[in-house]
């Protein structure tokens, strides 16, 4: 136990020290995305290790495609990387269902809802940063209206297709490694597109008003994302 606990430090520690390297978080990121990776890898394993490494790689790059193009609109993210609090708005809710399936002996349906999260967390930040990217207006989700890209709320085709794609690779991902089954790969994807869509919605209705931060409208998409996922397994 105290071996797999030490590998667990270790091979987190590293990926921590590779991220903050190419920017993709802060140093409080750094920190933070260390102890999310460490609680999944030490409660799941190396696979739900391999599913938050296939969420860093795309987001990284979706974040840094068309950068100049995303920065000329004042939507680009911080040039440094994601900090704890975004790190942790994005995570928190993976890590806490890996806990929770070491800590109640092992329950299935507790990886479900982490794979779920995780492929919510790809999906909505791939969707948005190729939205921009790709095109300059966008449709408020609840009233369909012409809105500049990066809009609160703004939903772009790219962006919804590109976004469905990341659920995909990471819910995939979660299947090859054995962390869900592969019956159970549809239902992780469908529930993280509904929490994309339940992101946009929560963006349009209150992060535009001031009631909500980006922050807690990402925790709220990926915790929608992982209540979605139990209702909805088969």
């Amino acid at each position: 136990m105290t071996g797999s606990l030490l590998v667990s430090a270790l091979v987190t520690a590293i990926f921590a020290v590779v991220a903050f390297a190419l920017k993709g978080v802060t140093t409080s990121g750094a920190v933070a995305g260390a102890v999310i990776s460490f609680t999944l890898y030490a409660a799941v394993g190396p696979g739900a290790f391999a599913a938050l490494i296939s969420v860093f790689v795309l987001t990284w790059i979706a974040t840094r495609f068309g950068y100049s193009r995303k920065q000329t609109l004042g939507t680009a993210e911080r040039g440094d990387g994601r900090n704890a609090f975004q790190v942790l708005a994005n995570l928190a809710v993976a890590g806490a269902s890996a806990a929770l399936y070491r800590a109640l002996y092992g329950h299935p349906m507790f990886l479900l809802g982490m794979s779920a999260a995780l492929a919510e967390a790809a999906a909505d930040t791939v969707s948005s940063e190729l939205g921009q990217a790709c095109g300059t207006r966008a449709r408020l989700i609840t009233t369909f209206e012409e809105v500049p890209a990066g809009t609160d709320g703004g939903v772009t085709l790219i962006g919804t297709l590109t976004g469905l794609l990341a659920a995909a690779i990471v819910a995939a991902v979660c299947a090859v490694t054995r962390v869900i089954p592969y019956r159970w790969v549809p239902v992780a994807v469908l529930a993280a597109f509904l929490g994309t869509l339940a992101d946009s919605l929560l963006g349009a209705l209150l992060e535009r008003r001031g009631y909500l931060n980006n922050d807690a409208v990402n925790f709220a998409s990926t915790a929608v994302a992982a209540a979605l996922s139990l209702l909805l397994r088969v």
